[in-house]
């Protein structure tokens, strides 16, 4: 484990546990979250489904080198013929069968079928983006959920005691103690931190509906996480890994690869094609050919023929070329695209190791504001009660007593998000990086497998159905937590 990774344990270890508070003997824990929204979320399981597609791409390129066949049949009845024939058939039954056999096509075919497995990779790296996107999605609605019940129980306490100095101020004001002004200062400071409980109820409330999105079921009480694994020491030591293993950087440079494939595909459009052939037909005119002499004339007749088809194109208006060029120049825009991805990853690493710094920092100042404020609000009631102090200093205290604790349960949500930020950007945030084992993991590896090779016109899957679960049927979100 490396040093950040354990200075971040030991911090958010014990943090974590201010964080939840009093938990039940059985709550809902992140790994958990992470295994619904797996199984369950309709975002990841269309980029599924629309991989699946991706993987037909093959099959599609390599059927135009394959053989075709076809047969087809007609029957037809004479109404009208010739008043100078007298030999005219009534009618016919006619079957024709062709097969085609692709020997050469200049490389199209070829090239894009490397082409089309070329996009499974790139599509497979999209597929591993999207599922590390809605993990770090969850990580972040899973910890405002407990950093909204965190600033909800604080803000609850906090008017609490302002209703306990309400009543001593009103109490001191009947014995001439204290003046009217600082009865009005103290029920001001109730009614803010009144309104500030009905705020933070509303933020804990858009918190669980955003987690019942991800997640697919309403949130219980929830666990503290666990430390996070694989952090770096520095923003180098991640921007490296980013690059080897980034989902996004990995489908862009697969992209890049795929164009370069485009480029060849366009070009064959102006090479010879060679292709062997085979044709036979049946024709029968039902004793109705020949006249009054038909029984003299043969009444069917069967034609076969086998060759080669060579095609030379010699002009084409400048398709082949434009269609050329037009490759080119979009796999121009795939290198670009790739080094705009690169960079993207560069910056999004950076970012995310500093944002995760900053907020280790951040918890360590916060943890010596909230010790020092404590002492401060003791030492300033303690003040009051010889006349040193005033209501409103004890208010104030109390004030930044309450700003501080909030400021670090904010740290501490911030520190774990933007550590697992920096894991995804790492692209070590996937279902195989979390220890989601257990036959849940989905192979995209194994679709494509089944069906790259698949050459029966007649097989196809089952009608689709959804995957996801609805949330139409899960209880409207409230700000309202459990009294400990």
């Amino acid at each position: 484990m490396s040093r950040l990774a354990r200075r971040a344990g030991m911090m958010t270890g014990a943090a974590l546990v201010s964080l939840a508070g009093v938990l039940p003997a059985r709550a809902d824990t992140l790994r958990e979250a992470l295994v619904q929204a797996y199984q369950t979320n309709p975002t990841l399981e269309a980029a599924r489904s629309g991989q699946r597609g991706v993987d037909e791409n093959v099959a599609i390129a390599r059927a135009a080198g394959l053989p075709s066949a076809s047969v087809s049949g007609t029957y037809t009845e004479f109404v009208v013929t010739s008043r100078t024939s007298f030999t005219a058939p009534e009618r016919l039954v006619q079957g024709q069968g062709d097969v085609q056999v692709p020997i050469y096509s200049g490389g199209a075919v070829k090239n894009r079928v490397k082409a089309a497995k070329i996009r499974v990779g790139a599509g497979q790296a999209d597929l591993r983006a999207s599922e590390s996107q809605l993990f770090a999605n969850v990580v972040a609605a899973y910890m405002d959920v407990i950093r909204g019940e965190a600033l909800v129980g604080l803000n609850r306490k906090n008017v609490a005691v302002l209703e306990v100095n309400l009543q001593a101020t009103r109490d001191r004001f009947e014995i001439g103690d204290v003046t009217r002004t600082d009865v009005a200062q103290s029920q001001s400071r109730l009614a803010l931190a009144q309104s500030n409980v009905l705020s933070a109820e509303a933020t804990l409330a858009a918190a669980r509906e955003t987690y019942i999105q991800l997640v697919g079921k309403a949130p219980e009480a929830l666990a503290p996480p666990p430390p996070l694994p694989g952090l770096p020491d520095d923003a180098r030591e991640a921007v490296m890994v980013a690059l080897d293993n980034n989902p996004a950087l990995i489908s862009a440079r697969e992209s890049s690869r795929a164009a370069e494939k485009d480029i060849d595909v366009a070009g064959a459009g102006r090479l010879p094609t060679l292709a062997l052939f085979g044709r036979g037909s049946y024709s029968n005119y039902l004793d109705t050919l020949g006249g009054v002499g038909s029984s003299a004339v043969p009444q069917t007749d069967r034609q076969a023929q086998i060759g080669a088809q060579v095609s030379i194109p010699l002009f084409q208006g400048g398709l082949p070329a434009a269609q050329r060029r037009q490759a080119q120049a979009q796999a121009s825009a795939a290198l670009e695209q790739e080094i705009a991805a690169e960079r993207d990853v560069i910056a999004q690493v950076r970012s995310a190791f500093t944002a995760y710094r900053a907020a280790l920092d951040l918890i360590e100042s916060s943890q010596v504001a909230v010790d020092a404020s404590e002492l401060s609000l003791e030492g300033v009631r303690a003040e009051n009660s010889v006349g040193n102090r005033t209501i409103l200093d004890i208010l104030d205290a109390e004030q930044e007593y309450l700003n501080a604790q909030t400021d670090l349960v904010t740290a501490q949500r911030n520190s774990y998000v933007a550590g697992f930020t920096l894991l995804a950007a790492m692209g070590r945030a996937e279902a195989r990086d979390l220890n989601l084992e257990g036959g849940i993991l989905y192979d995209p590896e194994v679709n494509y497998e089944r069906v790259h090779d698949k050459i029966f016109d007649w097989e196809s899957d089952p009608a689709p159905v959804a995957r996801s679960t609805r949330t139409v049927d899960t209880p409207v979100q409230d700000g309202d937590i459990p009294e400990s």
